[in-house]
């Protein structure tokens, strides 16, 4: 099993248990390295100073067992000034700005409530992940119908995230498929589709910032396909893109869960490494890799 992970969520963010509880079960699993990378992004109510204390607390309690890494998810289209203290910054597109669609753009936009109630604001972005009510209205209302264009317009974005926020690793590339095994409204070998992912991935992986394997809606059941799909790791590898497999454990039982199916989708498309964080002799965070059959090597300053 791959011994590091380092997309975690605790009670500072959506997470349900503390970042302790999160450390001693990754002890209890034997890995070697974990990072924490609290949600920095609307809606997302999280008292950085105090996860960033709380972080640096165990840091020093596991030392010598456990190499903890101190870092944020931030949105694509938020301030990177959030995550200055940060150790490393995955970066992620949870969102997509809307706002230049149509009158039920200008109107403001039409939600569903937590009971599928419908309810209106006039807040922006919107997320493509929070339920598939929200993708439906998002989808139907706001873009007529057209999923492609919703896609399309998120590739876009997501093409940016590189330069907006200069994120040490990109977060679940594809989210916006995150209920398209339930909703089916995007065939994902369409060109439609499959072009702007490809032209976002292309042009991320000239940057030389690694794409997350990320395990987390394989791992809650809520996906079939890992992010990136399979059709998107094979582009990737033949970019010549790197990945970093992790789990986006929102509690401790999902702390590496499913790094099998990963290891095995990497190899199968022509991956021979992983890349991994870790602290340097002289505190800094670098990278490393991992050979998937079973050797690491150094590689570089993150």
């Amino acid at each position: 099993m791959l011994s590091a992970d380092f997309h975690i969520h605790t009670k500072f963010c959506d997470g349900a248990d503390t970042p302790e509880q999160m450390a001693d079960e990754a002890l209890r699993l034997g890995l070697k390295a974990l990072g924490f990378s609290g949600h920095v992004e609307s809606g997302v109510v999280m008292d950085v100073s105090a996860y960033f204390t709380e972080i640096g607390r165990l840091q020093q309690q596991y030392k010598g067992k456990l190499d903890i890494i101190r870092g944020v998810e931030l949105d694509n289209l938020y301030d990177p000034a959030a995550a200055a203290d940060a150790e490393y910054v995955i970066g992620s597109t949870h969102y997509i700005d809307a706002s230049h669609i149509g009158d039920q753009a200008s109107a403001g936009f039409v939600r569903a409530g937590e009971h599928g109630d419908i309810k209106t604001s006039d807040v922006w972005p919107v997320a493509v992940d929070s339920s598939p009510e929200q993708m439906r209205v998002l989808g139907e209302q706001i873009y007529g119908g057209d999923y492609y264009k919703l896609s399309k317009d998120y590739y876009e974005l997501e093409a940016h995230v590189a330069d907006r926020i200069h994120p040490t690793f990109i977060g679940h590339f594809d989210l916006v498929t995150r209920y398209n095994d339930q909703m089916h409204y995007l065939d994902e070998s369409d060109n439609r589709y499959l072009g702007p992912a490809l032209d976002a991935m292309e042009y991320l992986v000239s940057k030389d910032i690694p794409f997350e394997i990320n395990c987390g809606a394989v791992n809650r059941g809520r996906k079939k396909e890992l992010y990136p799909n399979m059709t998107l790791l094979r582009a990737l590898y033949g970019f010549g893109g790197r990945i970093i497999i992790n789990s986006d454990a929102h509690d401790k039982s999902r702390i590496a869960a499913c790094f099998d199916k990963a290891q095995a989708a990497a190899l199968s498309c022509g991956f021979r490494y992983t890349e991994v964080l870790a602290h340097d002799e002289d505190g800094s965070v670098v990278w490393k890799q991992i050979d998937l059959r079973g050797e690491s090597s150094g590689h570089g300053n993150v």
